[in-house]
């Protein structure tokens, strides 16, 4: 039997699965947790891989190996090939007035917003790397001048992993690049031009591989796959189509619908990202997701089957009690500075219940907001598969399809990006094709829509959006 493996050097963990390269079983997985924060010293992504890779009994029978890991993360090597300061994550929203300066260098309002979305299929937030770079050349000049080469997360641990070879080794895929806000998914080519504008100048940046190139070897001689970001790796996993949209509830909410053609919003809503297969993954990202569950539950004394319980005791649309769960600030909407707003609480719905049901519609309502925007791209949703730490809340599989307004396929809890990734892995091993491993099998949720809750929502929404 020959073996692959998937790696998902996430925000919060870093996750190791063995699987059958001919079938995709699962043969043995492990499981290491990263740092909390919005920046991370990459050293500690290389520890975790490491405890997670012996948990899941070694990589030396492997063959291959390919890495997902968490989208637009700046990682800034010297000369030397050394870190020159902590990554900063996808997460990390000090760059949000850099972001704005992006935009109005090329124009201002609509027009800047245009002519981002135009040449790289992205308008900058500051979740993206290009907005990263600018700040750390702004704040941190001499980190700045010292930073010979930028790199993503998933690209600094495939380069270790090979041994760091040079920097002129480093490598990425579509997926990870479409979203750094210099390479364009729509040309497959970067922008230097706005690298520049951006930094100041143009350090080394990754080689872009296609979906089965592969980038290089382990020291025991297992290929290394090209790699991708989380998002593109879980549709991987998925086996997601054309048409098939993933709702992820982790860390992040996220959106996503594989597309056969490039997409360019000027509103910045949609990011037009590429996918891990040579197709296309329009996306939108929240900020918000699991943690507000996370959060509600503690603020209400509960674990989350108890949340749920709760929820689901609610009525739908908590009685007029709406959350708009800007908890750590939103990416989409774009308010990097927002909080968290709470309106309608009356003496009827000052209620556990009805907070937890508000929470729950909430999270869900913004998700909702970003399937519209997908679909309006122009390709037809096919399916809607629910994945991420969140989903697997009763109330979130209760009440996803009547907020989102269509039936969706709850896959069994899994490590996807790290499925993905294993995919990867066996189609660089076999060239040719992706491999047809079996799809997981689904739970299959429906409920009559109730748009009424959505419509509270957007009303409270633009409510708050001058407070925040």
């Amino acid at each position: 039997m020959t073996l692959v493996a998937g790696v998902d050097t996430s925000t919060q963990a870093c996750k190791v699965v063995v699987r059958d390269a001919a079938s995709g079983r699962l043969v043995r997985a492990g499981r290491a947790p990263h740092p909390d924060g919005t920046e991370v010293d990459p050293a500690a992504w290389a520890v975790a891989l490491e405890v997670a890779v012996a948990e899941a009994g070694g990589l030396d029978d492997v063959a291959a190996v390919a890495v997902g890991g968490q989208q637009h993360g700046m990682v800034c090597l010297d000369d030397d090939g050394e870190v020159v300061r902590p990554a900063l994550l996808w997460n990390d929203t000090r760059s949000a007035g850099a972001a704005r300066d992006l935009v109005e260098e090329l124009g201002g309002g609509e027009a800047g917003r245009r002519a981002w979305a135009d040449a790289v299929g992205v308008v900058p937030v500051a979740s993206f790397t290009v907005t990263k770079l600018r700040w750390l050349a702004e704040h941190e000049p001499a980190s700045a001048e010292r930073t010979a080469a930028v790199c993503l997360p998933h690209d600094w641990l495939t380069w270790r992993m090979a041994g760091s070879p040079g920097l002129g080794a480093l490598v990425t895929d579509r997926g990870d690049a479409s979203g750094t806000g210099y390479w364009s998914a729509a040309t497959g080519e970067y922008r230097p031009d706005l690298l520049e504008r951006a930094f100041g100048r143009t350090p080394v940046v990754p080689r872009v591989l296609g979906p089965a190139g592969s980038a290089g070897t382990m020291p025991g001689g297992a290929l290394l796959g090209p790699g991708t970001g989380d998002n593109a790796a879980a549709a991987l996993g998925l086996a997601a189509e054309p048409g098939d949209v993933v709702v992820s509830i982790g860390t992040s909410g996220v959106v996503s619908m594989v597309s056969t053609a490039p997409v360019a919003d000027p509103s910045g809503t949609v990011a037009g990202f590429a996918d891990a297969t040579g197709n296309f993954l329009p996306l939108i990202a929240t900020l918000n997701a699991a943690r507000v569950l996370d959060a509600t539950a503690r603020l209400l004394g509960v674990d989350h089957d108890g949340l749920s319980r709760l929820a689901l005791s609610a009525p739908a649309g908590a009685g007029g009690l709406v959350l708009v769960p800007y908890l750590e600030g939103e990416r989409t909407p774009d308010r990097p500075t927002s909080t968290g707003a709470l309106h309608g609480l009356t003496l009827t719905t000052a209620e556990p219940a009805h907070l937890a049901r508000a929470a729950v519609e909430g999270l869900l309502c913004g998700l909702a907001d970003g399937l519209d925007a997908v679909a309006a791209g122009g390709t037809a949703v096919r399916r809607v598969f629910l994945v991420g730490g969140g989903a697997r809340s009763a109330a979130v599989q209760a009440l996803a399809p009547a907020v989102l307004g269509v039936p969706v396929l709850v896959p069994p809890p899994g490590e996807y990006v790290a499925d993905g990734a294993a995919r990867q892995a066996a189609w660089v091993l076999a060239g040719g094709d992706a491999p047809d491993w079996p799809r997981p099998g689904t739970e299959v949720r429906e409920a009559d829509p109730v748009p009424a809750v959505r419509a509270r929502y957007a009303e409270v929404r633009e409510m708050t959006a001058e407070r925040v």
